[in-house]
């Protein structure tokens, strides 16, 4: 069991890591206003969407669903902190997707939206990592 856990910790890592750089080179791609800096960066966006976070986000879930069926699910069923862990990776799973939508805005040049607003979405996948570590960790109900 605890080889299931190491392997989803070390894939959720990896899955945030991404949700983190991600929104980073968002921020400098929507401050690039030169054509070999744009295509640097979709490139790059597209290599981490698809190379490290979204095989990340999928080891995840499927390390983590194995371990709630290799331990004892009817424990955990009732739960009421893995209930909220669940819903806040379900927002994770949602921002992911909102990550690849921007993706594909900057890929066929129509992103309309500052860096600003990119500074500011870098910081969504922080509060999901806090609640989602709490959560698993304390167990607080």
């Amino acid at each position: 069991m605890l080889w299931l856990k190491a392997l989803h910790l070390i894939f959720m890592v990896t899955w945030f890591a991404g949700l983190f750089y991600l929104p980073r080179l968002y921020v400098y791609h929507a401050m690039s206003d030169d054509e070999i800096s744009n295509e640097r960066f979709k490139v790059m966006e597209r290599k981490l969407f698809f190379g490290i976070m979204t095989p990340g986000m999928i080891a995840t879930f499927l390390f983590g669903i194995w371990m709630l069926v290799a331990y004892d699910w009817d424990i955990y069923a009732h739960a009421g902190w893995l209930h909220a862990k669940l819903a806040l990776l379900a927002l994770a799973l949602a921002y992911h997707y909102y990550c690849y939508l921007c993706l594909l805005d900057f890929k066929h040049d129509r992103n309309q939206r500052s860096h600003v607003y990119y500074r500011w979405m870098n910081e969504v996948p922080v509060l999901f990592l806090v609640g989602i570590i709490i959560l698993a960790v304390v167990k607080p109900f």
